[in-house]
């Protein structure tokens, strides 16, 4: 019997099943007849958990049915949109429209741990929002008709209070989708999400379950409104930010821009000198922990000892409650030139018999050091109202409500120290505000980042200002801001004296959720004929495909579930009368033809390398041919 050449994916990678490949990988005792042996992994390390005994975590009606949705497999795929795209052929961008845990599972196969900074604003549970219904019982064709995607638009619920399960619902939906973020994001990747009062509580122990505990960075506080005239006890004015990161090790520290306006001094001696600097930094703080080798005296300028204040004096042992120096001794005496003395009839600190000082002792901070440092990030944030997004897309003529401000996403690239070639993730994209933040710091800097945005085609309501400007679902809202947004910025950095100042990548891919172009299986029961099962057989055997399908939208299928970049370069040639489609990686390149026949003189016309993949229909080869194509060449059939 001949053996058969190795098909081309047709779903998605299952996340879970890889999780379990690199546990096996690293713990193979933990493993018996292929499947783990929960026994032997606790004794692997070292621990003894008794599955009868409560435990602290967060359980909820439908928690199975979130584990249910990250294994089951995305079959759906990616066609693309060039109509709606900008500079389709140099863009590195791009934009989703579909659900996106559907395109979070089809983009982990090749976007697994490269993604550096995720921001995603999701629909707060507020008893009026829409959110996302997975089902995971329905087969292929009945979920596309429930959810209307073949139709071009999405079904959503809402998810109204006087539901039973109004937290179990939205916690069902956000899990998995934060599963498959964290699945994507780089070591030293962090997720940025924006929460409010309603789910805060149950978001953070969510997070901590997926992300761990020992990963959160903060919850930040955002000042959302300066004035409020709702709610019955307090006035809302905040939300909220959860930060995780993917590995704590491996995240640099954070930093703030500085303020160069308050380093008014400059320093007139020692080797720094005509550097700016400020000296209102106190070497004493209240707050510091109790620690020997930081409390001992300090000679001011006219003799006089001081200590923090405190029961003890040096060379006692202090006790808890007494003050701390900034610094140890010998990093004082090592960095003097750092201090500066101020005669004050204020100070907190005391001299060696106990009396409140006549000086207080500061340390400098240097312009040019923190310019390299930076300041450490507020966890509350004041700078980025509601009403700064409702302005942005004013500017713009877009209307839409609640977008956040783009600064904020700007922001928060800063920070995180963001750079040339990182990805941006935004799964819940709404207006298009990530993806005009990141064009907006790489036209400020001249940088490359990348936004990958993904939207749901939810629809406008026929009473909104969108609707009534031909906007149809929020998706059509997004891709237009994008465009708006990257052409006056275009607009604003045009310099003709320097044209790399309009160089940044403005445009962006489109692609839409889709059915997959695999001809899918229809179930024959015990009460069907034989004969309908040879017929299934034979047809998938000789078409494999849909009927009428698109070779272009085929081949984006291919690419994306065989791991190839979706920014891949995908070209359409004739190479002695056969039609192919080359798909150039980084690494490698994939051959595609849908020709009926194939012969090995065609695949050598090619210059095929080691590494590059060849697929063809499976019908196209006769047995002798597929063995000598695959001693010889790479080759996958559909």
């Amino acid at each position: 019997m001949t053996k058969q050449i190795p098909k081309v994916a047709t779903t998605s990678v299952d996340p879970l099943q890889d999780k379990i490949l690199e546990m096996r990988n690293v713990i193979p005792e933990a493993f018996a007849e292929n499947k783990i042996d929960w026994n032997k992994l606790r004794e692997t390390l070292g621990e003894y958990v008794d599955m009868g005994t409560e435990k602290y975590g967060l359980n909820w009606a439908g928690k199975s049915n979130a584990f249910k949705a990250i294994r089951v497999p995305a079959t759906g795929t990616l066609v693309p949109q060039e109509s709606e795209s900008v500079n389709w052929d140099t863009t590195d961008n791009l934009f989703i429209e579909g659900d996106n845990l559907e395109v979070l599972k089809l983009l982990q196969r090749h976007y697994r741990n490269k993604i550096k900074m995720v921001y995603i604003d999701p629909p707060y549970n507020t008893g009026k929002d829409f959110i996302y219904k997975d089902n995971f019982t329905e087969n292929t064709s009945d979920y596309y008709e429930r959810t209307g995607q073949s139709k071009g638009g999405i079904k959503l619920s809402s998810n109204m209070e006087s539901n039973g399960r109004y937290h179990s619902d939205w916690l069902t939906m956000m899990y998995p989708r934060l599963f498959l973020a964290k699945n994507l994001l780089k070591d030293d990747g962090v997720i940025f999400v924006s929460i409010d009062d309603n789910e805060v509580a149950n978001l953070k122990i969510l997070m901590d379950e997926i992300f761990g505990e020992e990963n959160l960075l903060s919850q930040v506080v955002r000042i959302a409104k300066t004035t409020s005239f709702r709610g019955n006890f307090f006035a809302p004015r905040k939300d909220y930010l959860l930060c995780y990161s993917k590995n704590i090790s491996e995240l640099k520290n954070f930093s703030d821009e500085v303020d160069e306006s308050q380093y008014k001094k400059v320093e007139i001696n020692g080797n720094r000198i005509g550097e700016k600097y400020r000296d209102d930094i106190a070497f004493y703080l209240s707050t510091l922990e109790t620690r020997p080798n930081q409390r001992y005296f300090i000679e001011c300028p006219d003799g006089s000892l001081v200590v923090p204040p405190g029961n003890t004096f040096p060379p006692e042992k202090p006790k808890e409650g007494d003050g701390v120096w900034r610094w140890n001794k010998d990093s004082f005496e090592s960095k003097k030139d750092f201090i500066v003395f101020k005669n004050t009839k204020s100070s907190p600190l005391i001299d060696k018999n106990g009396n409140k000082a006549n000086w207080n002792i500061y340390t400098k901070s240097y312009l040019n050091d923190k310019i390299i440092d930076g300041n450490l990030p507020s966890d509350v944030l004041t700078g980025f109202l509601n009403r700064g997004g409702t302005s942005e897309l004013g500017d713009l003529e877009i209307p839409f409500d609640f977008s956040k401000p783009y600064k904020l996403i700007k922001y928060l690239l800063k920070i995180i120290k963001t750079e040339d070639d990182d990805i941006v993730l935004d799964f819940f994209a709404g207006s298009g505000t990530t993806a005009h933040a990141v064009m907006d710091l790489n036209a400020e800097e001249n940088a490359n980042r990348k936004f990958i945005c993904v939207q749901i085609p939810e629809e406008t309501d026929v009473k909104s200002e969108a609707y009534k400007a031909g906007y149809k679902n929020i998706a059509e809202i997004s891709r237009e801001r994008i465009r708006r947004a990257g052409k006056k910025l275009l607009e604003d950095k045009a310099d003709i004296n320097n044209p790399r100042a309009s160089a940044f990548d403005s445009g962006f891919k489109s692609f839409k959720l889709s059915q997959s172009n695999y001809r899918q299986w229809s179930v024959v029961t015990d009460k069907d004929d034989e004969q309908k099962l040879k017929r299934n057989l034979k047809l998938f055997a000789e078409k494999p495909l849909v009927d009428n399908y698109e070779e272009r939208s085929v081949v984006y299928e291919i690419l994306t579930k065989e791991g190839f970049d979706i920014n891949s370069k995908v070209e359409e040639k004739t190479v002695k009368n056969m039609e192919v489609w080359v798909v150039s990686g980084l690494e490698k390149r994939m051959f595609i033809t849908f020709a009926k026949t194939l012969t090995e003189l065609n695949l050598k016309d090619l210059n095929i390398s080691e590494s590059d993949i060849v697929v063809c229909l499976d019908s196209a080869l006769d047995d002798t041919i597929k063995v000598n194509l695959m001693r010889n060449y790479n080759v996958k059939s559909i």
